[in-house]
């Protein structure tokens, strides 16, 4: 499901959506950029050449779109953590006629020098000074950084974080309630961060920087894994949403005839899930997808189904990314096959569950945390 609008920036018009497979009207009809994009593209219009650009975090592509229309560019690479911002700025330029924009991941470095680099600001801490460290190697004392956000989602940790890797900032006067902030590249290179690590059971874990709850195994998991089945209906288990792989390693730990599969769109929760099954010593019987929910996944391949959705994407907050992982279970399950569900109790996805599955039983209820099951006729 995808919505269509009429972008206008200082450059031109595009045609853009926001990909999402979401049946929610709420979703699909979200806009594929913001007064931050509007913001930094007009201020951009104001120079005759960019050099070689790198973008990061856009967020469905307006931002490389409007870059590739105006011609101002040498090159331009755009990188981020999110595989469903990439699929959209592809389908964008693709719908748009437009081409010359190269793509990279979020722990692969791209080709260097970079002239201007522009930065949509993200929402975790860790994933800033995590992009500023890691491309720091490509910038010159002549580049120019521009971070472009809403004012709402500025902090004081963005700019103590900009600060404290780069140099001084300076910012634009807000419009639309957006903003820019410049920063000089006038500080050494600082070592990437390394990744969180903690133990589970004795276990090793990391967590690279934009993996949901980084610092420790967050509250959600730790709930569904004390209530940890002793018996799964199969060996075909899918960890959906897998963040670091907790869920899916404790399943493949238990379990030593289990198969796991790792699906999450975060490219660093992929890998991170690759890395510490290696480390438990189950990196042949678990396989991660980098990839929008299970879309890339087949019909009823599944026995078991562990999911520990998220209800925000970046600030967008909301029930539309369960949902679609809910419709993803149902129809990577076999018959009889079940799907486990840990979520904050005031998300009521018992209801959505019931509908969809005609069954939903709650295997622990406290005042935080709910986990439920469903089982596919």
């Amino acid at each position: 499901m995808s919505h269509h609008t009429q972008f206008t920036s200082a450059f031109g018009g595009l045609s853009l959506f926001r990909y999402s497979r979401s049946r929610t009207r709420t979703e699909a009809n979200l806009q594929a950029w913001d007064a931050a994009d509007t913001l930094l593209l007009a201020h951009l219009a104001k120079q005759s050449t960019l050099g070689r650009v790198l973008v990061l975090n856009d967020s469905s592509g307006a931002l490389v779109c409007a870059l590739a229309q105006s011609g101002r560019a040498e090159a331009i690479t755009s990188a981020g953590d999110s595989w469903v911002a990439q699929r959209a700025a592809e389908e964008n330029l693709a719908r748009n006629g437009l081409t010359g924009v190269n793509f990279c991941s979020s722990i692969d470095l791209p080709d260097g020098p970079v002239d201007t680099l522009l930065i949509k600001l993200p929402k975790a801490l860790r994933l800033l000074a995590d992009q500023l460290c890691r491309y720091r190697a490509l910038l010159h004392q002549n580049t120019q950084v521009i971070f472009a956000g809403m004012v709402k989602h500025m902090s004081a940790g963005h700019f103590t974080t900009i600060e404290s890797l780069l140099g001084p900032t300076t910012t634009s006067l807000a419009e639309k309630k957006a903003r820019l902030i410049f920063a000089p590249v006038a500080l050494p290179a600082s070592p990437l961060p390394a990744p969180v690590q903690y133990q589970y059971q004795g276990l090793p874990l990391i967590a690279l920087a934009n993996v949901f709850s980084g610092e420790s195994l967050d509250i959600g998991a730790r709930c569904l894994l004390k209530h940890f089945p002793e018996q799964l209906p199969g060996p075909r288990v899918a960890d959906l949403g897998c963040g670091n792989g907790i869920l899916g390693l404790w399943a493949a730990k238990k379990l030593p005839d289990a198969r796991v599969d790792f699906y999450d769109e975060s490219m660093m929760a992929v890998a991170s899930a690759e890395q510490n099954a290696a480390a438990w010593g189950l990196a042949d019987r678990c396989r991660a997808i980098c990839g929008d929910g299970m879309a890339l996944a087949e019909d009823e391949t599944y026995d078991v189904i562990l999911c520990n959705p998220p209800f925000h994407q970046q600030q967008v907050v909301g029930d539309f990314i369960a949902r679609q992982m809910f419709h993803d279970a149902r129809r990577c399950l076999r018959a009889g096959g079940e799907l486990w569900v840990v979520a904050n109790r005031h998300m009521n996805y018992h209801q959505s569950l019931k509908r969809l599955f005609g069954d939903c039983t709650t295997r622990s209820d406290d005042t935080k945390f709910v986990v439920l099951t469903s089982v596919k006729a």
